[in-house]
């Protein structure tokens, strides 16, 4: 017999609630928190979370479901055991950044279609047989490349894949507009802020369980939210990048597709400002400026994002979440000659300048840490 343990906070404090079960294999165990869990929340918030699981060729192409636009489901990959998914329906930009049109943001455009739907990790990936699964009170997968976790996400069957930057700039966008900023691990197991909110230790140094934090933990600071945006550990997207001092993004959200990615891939494309123009990054003696000017300084520095300029209008700058959503989360950019992939969120000894608007443009393809992992998304292909 195998014991889990759950920790759950409310409102009204923290209770511990323990659950003894025989454990065979961790696929068992995986089952046994996705119904516990669904079981719970949706007993105590109906209203917000349906308290069922799907099976992808069960889920409708086209759900009502009483105007309900955000929620949590458990959705089955090709091996049979299930991730905790948050719904998020297709938004406009104007809802998710200062000066957005009314277009619909690119995270819902993938392959040249436009999807209703995508689904979001509610929680920072384990590993369970080579592949990702978004459960809670879990150790996160660390110790991967950007191009290993991409990989094992899309091993998980049609419509898995790694968490896209145009996905991470939908949430980011939500929480910026809403200004509800997620709280998170930024100091050792605990928030920076406020040492009374604290996750629960996985073992491995700083890092906490996944989704072990209080609600403010999460992008909506409530139970069915996305947990661990802010701090504990760095997380790896797909599908932007900068080479040689230019912003380059797969097209709209193409990156949820096994495309061609790679360092020197076709379907790498320049980020633009409203005219078309491709953006560089000026960084010198501490100035971090988005430009269209060619005549760019390249070099290397960080600053909070309340100190840093855009010199041109941009709906995807702000489409990517690379705007000042929240002034102190800070943004790290390496301009220089070569290619750099992003890490975003900011982990466990950050402090203030760990958020959901964090960004880390440094990191090589063959980069790996402890303290560096990921989340998938999923989204149901047309047929």
């Amino acid at each position: 017999m195998a014991k889990v343990v759950m920790t759950k906070r409310d409102n009204c404090g923290d209770y511990q609630e323990e659950i003894t079960c025989k454990i065979v294999g961790k696929e068992e165990f995986a089952h046994k928190m996705c119904e516990k869990f669904l079981e719970e929340m949706g007993s105590e918030n109906s209203t917000v979370i349906t308290g069922r699981t799907v099976k992808v060729g069960d889920m409708p192409d086209d759900r009502k479901l009483s105007g309900l636009k955000e929620e949590v489901v458990a959705i089955y990959d090709n091996a049979g055991i299930p991730s905790f998914m948050y719904r998020i329906t297709k938004k406009k930009n104007s809802e998710l950044f200062p000066g957005g049109s009314d277009k619909i943001h690119s995270a819902f455009r993938i392959g040249g279609k436009e999807y209703e739907e995508i689904f979001i990790s509610v929680y920072e990936n384990c590993e369970i047989n080579g592949k990702p699964y978004s459960l809670p009170m879990q150790k996160p997968w660390t110790n991967i490349t950007n191009d290993e976790a991409a990989k094992v996400c899309f091993s998980k069957g049609d419509g898995w894949h790694l968490m896209t930057r145009a996905e991470w700039g939908l949430i980011a966008g939500i929480c910026g507009m809403s200004d509800i900023l997620p709280h998170g691990n930024t100091n050792y197991g605990k928030y920076h802020a406020d040492e009374n909110e604290k996750g629960i230790p996985s073992g491995d140094y700083g890092i906490t369980l996944t989704g072990s934090g209080p609600e403010t933990w999460t992008h909506n600071h409530k139970k069915d939210g996305i947990h661990d945006l802010c701090g504990n550990i760095w997380e790896m997207v797909r599908g932007f990048r900068i080479k040689n001092g230019v912003l380059q993004a797969a097209k709209d959200n193409d990156a949820a597709m096994d495309i061609d990615l790679t360092c020197e891939g076709d379907d790498w494309f320049d980020v633009v400002d409203d005219e078309g123009n491709p953006i560089y990054v000026h960084v010198e003696d501490g100035e971090i400026a988005f430009t269209t000017d060619k005549d760019f300084s390249q070099g290397y520095d960080g600053d909070h994002w309340g100190n840093v300029t855009s010199k041109c209008q941009s709906q995807q700058l702000g489409e990517l979440g690379l705007w000042n959503g929240e002034e102190n989360a800070y943004l790290y950019i390496d301009s220089t000659d070569g290619e750099y992939l992003p890490l975003g969120g900011g982990y466990w000894s950050n402090g203030s300048s760990a958020g959901v608007f964090n960004v880390l443009l440094h990191l090589t393809r063959s980069d790996s840490a402890g303290f560096i992992g990921f989340r998938s998304a999923f989204y149901k292909k047309a047929e």
